[in-house]
């Protein structure tokens, strides 16, 4: 672009054409490798993150396809100046147009002489603006009629300052084309000085930059909806675990119940969160002292995860409480709750273990919907309790669930626990895992020492839900 100051300054020479084949193949390789990328950035629109990261993908590819375009100019040059036609400006010949959607159809220049009145404008800026190259160029006065009303104040400034006080133009405006459509165009130029220091032309770059402002626009878009999604999330899982913080009872430590001497049970639990960053599940816990002195001993999981799900499993684990209290026996107790899933309005699935606890006889009455059994553990050794018959919660309506009686003796433990403990694991690996626990919690003076030796086998990083435990541990 000519210098301002003098229209005789002489040209910079161009670099050499073997560094510029250099970076050519350098932006071709780069464009493949995120081309490569995009590829594998496989998104059917229902994740913000990867809508989002698409869309970076495609920007990046429209940038790099400029790059190569505008280098494959810098190494062959100019193009050559058509010649001066022998006919009126409105009958010479139109000038050869570039491939569609290729860069050089979407960069144009043009030249107003302030002298003559005359504009000269290139073959590609005619494209870029849906004109017919026939008819003759645009002078300064008539270019704002193609210009949509809000942006003609801003092309008249640059104009403007670019004649009367030699400000370098940049900036961008909106054209509607003969089709009615609307391109958004970037104006670079700069004005051409006489020898009495006066301009005596206006020399400018116009490159249309619809599809690039469209691709920074998607970005910016999806990059808005991934914030949102986030903090959406964020603000669900303080819901939720605030919920379960409401709910549940405390999980740091023993869980204390009123009830002490021969019988008793020694209890604690702990939850453990999921290793990876995803919403809190429906999995809970809970030990009851009831009206009759009895202990309400359960575990459960509703399955999904969410706000959604932490209500809908607060719901389950306030009507566990009170049919407990009613006294309600742990086989009915669950073919109450299957009844009670059936009936809500958004269906889910659940899993349970209810245990009833008489101190006075050690004895344990149990029932299960679709759930681990719970484990037993005595001189050393560990058992798996033989299973009542019980299906899923919210599986069939009507279901009936059994149950089982187990007399326990001084010293001996159980372990309740949710599916979630197993997760990364096989069952019958995990089930094995746990059984072997049996000379640890066998050396364990408390409940929670017993917790603790859970914790510090499988609350590494291979867990992908949540999961709860609950030890019992008979006093003597």
């Amino acid at each position: 672009m000519p210098s301002p100051v003098s229209a005789d300054h002489p040209a910079a020479q161009p670099p050499g054409r073997g560094s510029v084949e250099a970076l050519i193949t350098q932006a071709r390789r780069l464009k493949g490798d995120v081309d490569a990328v995009r590829r594998d950035t496989r998104s059917d629109g229902a994740d913000p993150e990867e809508r989002w990261q698409r869309a970076l993908c495609d920007l990046a590819l429209h940038q790099l396809d400029d790059l190569d375009a505008h280098l494959a100019q810098l190494r062959d040059g100019p193009q050559p100046a058509p010649a001066e036609p022998a006919a009126p400006p409105a009958a010479r010949p139109a000038p050869a147009a570039a491939p569609s959607g290729s860069l050089l159809s979407r960069v144009g220049s043009a030249e107003w002489n302030l002298l003559t009145d005359e504009a000269t404008w290139s073959g590609e800026l005619y494209q870029i603006l849906g004109l017919d190259p026939a008819r003759p160029a645009l002078t300064l006065d008539e270019l704002p009629s193609l210009v949509v009303d809000e942006d003609r104040p801003t092309l008249t400034a640059m104009v403007t300052d670019c004649l009367v006080d030699a400000k370098p133009i940049d900036g961008e405006f909106r054209v509607v084309r003969p089709d009615a459509s609307v391109r958004t165009v970037h104006m670079m130029g700069e004005p051409v000085l006489g020898a009495d220091g006066g301009t005596t032309s206006m020399w400018a770059v116009l490159r249309d930059v619809s599809e690039l402002r469209r691709s920074q626009r998607t970005v910016r878009e999806t990059r808005d909806s991934l914030h949102r999604h986030r903090r959406q999330e964020q603000t669900e899982h303080r819901i939720a675990a605030e919920l379960q913080e409401a709910v549940l009872p405390p999980w740091r430590g023993s869980l204390r119940l009123p009830r002490h001497g021969p019988g008793a049970l020694d209890l604690a639990a702990h939850r453990l969160p999921a290793a990876t960053a995803t919403p809190l599940g429906g999995d809970w816990y809970d030990a009851l002292e009831l009206t009759d002195g009895q202990t309400l001993l359960s575990v459960g999981d509703l399955t999904g995860q969410g706000v959604a799900v932490a209500s809908g499993m607060a719901t389950l684990l306030g009507a566990v409480r009170g049919m407990a209290m009613a006294g309600t026996e742990p086989g009915q107790l669950l073919t109450l709750l299957n009844q009670l899933l059936d009936t809500t309005v958004q269906p889910a699935l659940g899993s349970a273990v209810c245990c009833r606890y008489r101190p006075e006889t050690r004895t344990l009455v149990w029932a299960q919907a679709g759930h681990p059994a719970p484990l037993l553990y005595r001189d050393g050794t560990g058992r798996v309790l033989d299973t009542p018959d019980g299906v899923l919660l919210g599986a069939s309506s009507g279901a009936v669930y059994g149950q089982s009686v187990v007399t326990l003796l001084p010293g001996d433990l159980l372990l309740l626990h949710t599916d979630g403990l197993m997760s990364g694991h096989g069952r019958t690996a995990a089930v094995d895992r746990l059984l072997g626990l049996a000379p640890r919690f066998g050396a364990a003076r408390t409940a929670q020492d017993c917790v603790r030796t859970v914790v510090e086998e499988f609350g590494g990083s291979g867990r992908e839900d949540d999961a709860c435990v609950l030890v019992a541990k008979v006093t003597t």
